[in-house]
Parts: C-alpha cells; structure tokens; sequence
C-alpha cells in the first residue's frame, strides 16, 4: 500500500468540546457529545462561515482572517450546545435574560455568540500583543538599541503564550477537555494515515496533529515577533495602534503556514511545526476509549473515512474487520485465519489487507513517535 509517512490531507478538522468533540468536513459539522447517562447524542448542521461565496475565502493571505473568525464561532457555537447537557434543569432564568430574550427574539443566541467571540477577541489582542509591548517598554530608560527591544518584547510575548497555556494545563477541570482534544487528533491522524478507523487504530495513533489551533497561535505569536522586529514606529500610541491593526495580517500569514504545515511532509516544515507540536503536549491529554468512541462518531457524521481509505490508499474495508478489536496477538492470529479461509482483500498494490495490517503493526508506532519530535 502506497503511504506518505506524515499522511495525507483529509480535509476535516474539529475541537474538543464539553465531554465531546466537534468535527466539520467543508459546510458540514457534527458535534457528538456523552450525555450523563452514557449515550452518545449527535447532532449535524451546517456551517457556511462569514463571507460566505466571497473570493476572499480563497485568496491567500486574506482567507486565514475569516477562516479565524469561523472557527471561533463556531467553536463558541458547538460547545454552547455541549454544556447544554449538563446545565442544571432547575436554574432559574435571570431577569437579565429575560431582557436580552425579549430584545433579540430568535436572533439571542447569536448575538450573544457574537459579543462573547468579540469579547475573546479584544481580551486575547490585550494579553497577547498590547500587554508585551507595555512591559517591554519599562526596557526603554536603560536599552536605547531598537532591534533588542524588539526581542525582549517578543520573549515577552512568547513567556506570555507559553505561561498561559501551562496555567490553564493545571487546572483540573480542563483534563478531560484536553483528553477529548487529543481524541480529536488520534482520529484524525488515523485516518490520515491509512488506518481504519476503529477505537484500537486510533488509540495507538499520535495525539498530536499539525493542523492544531495551538500550532496556530504559536505562528500568531511568532509571525508578530518577525512583523515587529521589521516594521516600527516612534509614538507609542501608533506603535499599540500599529500592532491591532498588523493582527490580520499576522493571522493570514499564520493560516498559510499551518495550511502548508498540514499538508506537506518535510524536513523543513517538521522544524518549523516542531515547537507548536511541543506545546501539543501540553493541550492534548492522552484519552480513553470512551472518549474516542464520541470523536469516531462525530467523524462518522459527516466524513466517508472508507471512502476516504479507498480513494487515498487504495483498499476497501470489510465491515467484518471493524468489530471491536482484539489485542494485538490475537488480532495477528485472527488475520492468519482469515488468510487460510481466502478472507482478504487484495488492495491496488496487489497487497492483500493482511499484508497491509501485518506492515503497518510494524511501522504505525515508530512513525507515531516520529511525528511527534
């Protein structure tokens, strides 16, 4: 079977959500959720973005604004709908919210999806790149060299990132959103990879993808660092103004980066992915089959994963291979048994799939490994 070992581009993406993941496959978008008695409620909608049809969406450098804003929408969107398994039945609606129900009618919910991404927004552009400016200017009285207080601001900036991202790693809350985050990833990578996408295949895939969000604010971060150090003005007030205004485009520039990052596979694109993978470690949590069993769901729903394998890889799945799996030697045993009984399927590589489960049971770990360095 031919394969690419970073994989191959898929084309869906998703988040953790509260007990859930969330994953969308162009317009279409499934969030599935373990509701507190157990089962696994999904729910499929549609998606089209802001700018929806504008050829802007796919202009280079421009797409990577509006493809931020949706991801944040939606995000706000999909786990809005997560915690609304786990509300308290018995909680009263403030009079506040009766107001704003009453003001808005069937628009409320959206409106106030928009002032909270809004409000994200705002916060994100203070700590993250008005902040560090301000603390690096206490630098001013004693470096008079502008290239070095360009750097000390974007160490500011990166201990600001990193600190952040460690502070809400410890708290305990945020674990199981973390493990369903790395259940996101498992999937994905699964897939990508040439694997069926079974709880087992995706167990022993890589919780890490370079696709992430969290590799995405690191380029944010990093592309700011470079635009900075490069563009610059005297008065302190255009330089706080120069930084809000430059943040599209930093964050064009980081889309295309983590577009290509997601789809090639080389030396110099694994260096450049390198520390936002290693901040991965922090953000993903390994999961449990539970979990990965919500995130293969929501897969499901709106992504043809054999279709995918057939179309990529060349081999169709037997729907008899995907029965909950046994451990790896009686996997092999099983396999043996169904090569005696004329069982496999021969793949456009003329391998049978026993070949194909016998290699890859040889190779998935290490290459695992490998994409996480």
């Amino acid at each position: 079977m031919r394969r690419d070992k970073g994989g191959r581009y898929s084309g869906i993406g998703g988040q953790a959500v509260l007990e859930g993941v969330m994953m969308k496959n162009k317009d279409e978008y499934a969030v599935a959720v373990r509701k507190p008695d157990g089962e696994i409620d999904v729910e499929v909608d549609v998606y089209k973005g802001v700018m929806d049809g504008s050829i802007l969406k796919k202009t280079p450098f421009i797409r990577g604004v509006f493809n931020f804003l949706d991801s944040m929408i939606l995000g706000m969107r999909t786990l809005n709908h997560s915690v609304s398994f786990f509300e308290d039945e018995e909680a009263k609606e403030t009079a506040a919210d009766k107001v704003f129900q009453k003001v808005f009618k069937e628009k409320a919910e959206n409106v106030m999806m928009g002032i909270v991404t809004a409000f994200s927004i705002v916060l994100a552009v203070a700590i993250f790149m008005v902040l560090p400016y301000y603390i690096s200017s206490l630098f001013e009285e004693y470096i008079r060299n502008a290239s070095v207080m360009a750097i000390i601001e974007g160490l500011i900036r990166i201990l600001i990132f990193v600190g952040y991202i460690v502070a809400i790693a410890m708290m305990k809350d945020i674990k199981r959103l973390y493990q369903y985050h790395g259940a996101e990833h498992k999937c994905i990578n699964c897939i990508e990879k040439g694997r069926p996408l079974t709880v087992h295949n995706a167990m022993r895939s890589s919780r890490l993808h370079k696709r992430c969000g969290t590799s995405f604010m690191f380029f944010v971060v990093f592309v700011s660092i470079i635009v900075f150090f490069f563009i610059r003005v005297e008065q302190p007030v255009l330089r706080v103004l120069l930084r809000i205004a430059l943040i599209p485009v930093i964050a064009g520039i980081s889309y295309e980066i983590i577009r290509l990052a997601g789809r090639c596979d080389n030396f110099f694109v694994n260096i450049l992915s390198a520390p936002g993978m290693l901040l991965q470690r922090l953000t993903t949590k390994e999961p449990d089959e539970e979990m990965v069993q919500v995130a293969i769901a929501s897969v499901e729903a709106v992504f043809d994963w054999k279709g995918y394998l057939k179309d990529t890889f060349g081999y169709e799945i037997d729907d008899s291979w995907l029965v909950d799996e046994p451990l790896e030697d009686e996997e092999e045993e099983a396999e043996k048994e169904r090569c005696k009984n004329g069982a496999s399927t021969v793949n456009s590589d003329g391998e049978t799939m026993a070949e194909t489960l016998e290699q890859e049971s040889g190779i998935a770990e290490a290459e695992d490994r490998a994409d996480e360095l």
